[in-house]
């Protein structure tokens, strides 16, 4: 079974995620929306939410799930046999930072990193972008999937 990684902190998923998870579908058998805990980090929304979001806006695709996990990715995607990690690439500046990440992944493990450029229209969004569009009381609809909705 091809099986993807898709690793994140999801604080919210994005439009630009959810387009990236969409267009791997077709790629691998399984995508693991893989929701990472760092206890060092401030989230907005809770591990809960988080998750909540990401199955509501992927209920009818049976070939993604999501699942949370602490420490490295790479020995998450041994713990669920996974060959490779999917990663979306924004801008240049992603793929350096990306590059480096996957070249430490490989060396560590025979894990692959398996880039997806993100689409023209959604290139421009984050979840630093989004969070700040939350914060000062923004229109983020826009942004995100449907199944994120602050109240």
């Amino acid at each position: 079974m091809k099986r993807a990684i898709f690793p994140g902190s999801f604080d919210p998923i994005t439009l630009g995620h959810y387009d990236i998870i969409k267009r791997s579908i077709p790629l691998f058998d399984e995508i693991v929306v893989a929701i990472g805990v760092n206890a060092e980090k401030k989230y907005m929304f809770s591990l809960e939410e988080r998750k909540r979001f990401i199955e509501e806006a992927f209920a009818n695709e049976p070939s993604v799930r999501v699942e949370t996990y602490e420490g490295l990715t790479i020995d998450f995607c041994k713990k669920m046999k996974a060959h490779y990690i999917l990663r979306g690439l924004r801008n240049p500046a992603d793929f350096e930072f990306e590059k480096a990440i996957a070249h430490t992944n490989r060396r560590l493990s025979k894990i692959e990193t398996v880039f997806l450029l993100t689409a023209a229209n959604t290139s421009y969004i984050s979840s630093s972008i989004v969070r700040d569009v939350i914060r000062n009381g923004g229109q983020y609809e826009m942004l995100v999937p449907e199944s994120v909705r602050v109240t």
